[in-house]
């Protein structure tokens, strides 16, 4: 009789788990990067986040922290939202054409014989152009955002020089409390 020769199969050993830190397991989920960048291009904020996936917001931070996929899908999902907004107000700040649909009314009288014989009204839609001229609110925001050094309310003077402290008596304050108080009253 033959003998038969067995196979052995190696089954690779299990690799082992990766330490895990201290406190509970994750609830992180990889769809929440899409979901995450989605919830940006609304213009949502963390905390808002974190009340959609029904965590706290230092549970957002951490996954921006421990998962780079998660960060990056909120840093794109924020800057095509933020260029969208940025084009909007660049729009708006220096005025635009577009076109309307307009529904006029029209009224058709036919007349035979110099009689008026039937009259039939109807609405047609047009489109006309519209003009929205430049927004001045809008171009001053953009412009103490974009130019700050330039446009800003705020003015900053930088003051050289000394102050020195000097020594008045009692009788000398009285005396410049009233001559204030002369020159508000004149």
């Amino acid at each position: 009789m033959a003998k038969k020769s067995i196979d052995v199969l190696r089954v690779p050993e299990p690799k082992p788990e990766p330490p895990k830190g201290p406190g509970r397991p994750t609830d992180y989920k990889d769809e929440y990067a899409e979901q995450a960048r989605k919830l940006c291009l609304l213009g949502a904020t963390d905390k808002e986040m974190a009340a959609f996936f029904g965590v706290v917001e230092k549970t957002i931070n951490n996954w921006k922290t421990n998962v780079p996929e998660f960060l990056q899908s909120i840093r794109d999902g924020k800057e095509i939202a933020d260029m969208e907004i940025a084009a909007s107000l660049n729009k708006r700040a220096t005025g635009f054409e577009y076109i309307e649909q307009q529904a006029i009314k029209v009224k058709e009288v036919q007349y035979e014989n110099g009689k008026r014989v039937s009259e039939i009204e109807h609405v047609e839609v047009i489109p006309t152009l519209k003009v929205e001229p430049p927004d001045a609110r809008a171009a001053q925001f953009w412009l103490k955002n974009r130019r700050s050094h330039i446009w800003r309310d705020k003015i900053e003077t930088e003051l050289t020089g000394s102050i020195e402290e000097i020594q008045i008596s009692g009788e000398q304050a009285e005396q410049l409390i009233r001559a204030r108080a002369s020159r508000a009253d004149s």
